[in-house]
């Protein structure tokens, strides 16, 4: 498969060939959502917190004698009956982290990024760089490439002017083809790769 290597202002520098193979078939799929639940239940924090009947403040003496108050019976203050009392089966710290083998996550990306290639979701840019850390430059760029919202650009290195001038675009991400991921692939509506940085997704992909 060949795809069309654009300039920064949406003119044809040539071809680029895909060396990697494309997954034409059903494959991949499971690997696509063992990847992607894994990814999202990775960046759950885990911190929440509740205190049991051990953990909240009070003694143990008995409120008031069993019988003769007309009262209910109560044995303790920090029962999970009373306000302030302990709280059942509540949440506690922890990790909700997931494993998924090397081999999965790189059949995973390979399905999700053959699914994009074919649907033409895939932009290459001949290189993409902002004289500086400007967000009017750097919107300038998306509009000759006709680009809008909803768009993940893969740099083959980070780059501090290119960082500053699209942190404040909404729905644009810029990450590195070394930190791309399956969820990266998958979420925008478009994804644009330097030649530079989809020469190294290639070379990912291709590792045994």
């Amino acid at each position: 498969m060949k795809i069309s290597v654009k300039n920064t202002q949406g003119q044809d520098q040539g071809e680029l060939e895909v060396k990697f193979e494309l997954i034409e078939n059903g494959k991949g799929t499971q690997a696509v959502h063992d990847t992607v639940v894994a990814y999202r239940a990775a960046q759950r924090s885990g911190t929440a917190c509740t205190k049991t009947v051990g953990d909240v403040s009070g003694s143990n003496k008995k409120p008031w004698r069993q019988k003769g108050t007309g009262r209910a019976r109560a044995g303790s203050n920090q029962s999970p009956l009373w306000p302030g009392g302990g709280v059942v089966f509540g949440p506690k710290p922890r990790d909700f982290a997931k494993k998924v083998n090397v081999k999965t996550r790189q059949l995973a990306l390979r399905k999700a990024l053959s699914e994009r290639l074919k649907a033409g979701d895939v932009v290459v840019v001949d290189d993409f760089k902002v004289a500086s850390p400007k967000t009017k430059e750097f919107i300038g760029t998306l509009a000759a490439l006709q680009l809008k919202e909803g768009t993940t650009l893969i740099v083959a290195a980070a780059d501090k002017n290119l960082l500053l001038a699209s942190r404040n675009v909404p729905n644009v991400a810029l990450t590195t083809s070394e930190s791309l991921n399956t969820y990266d692939v998958l979420r925008p509506d478009k994804l644009v790769f330097t030649r530079s940085s989809f020469e190294k997704i290639e070379a990912r992909l291709t590792k045994d």
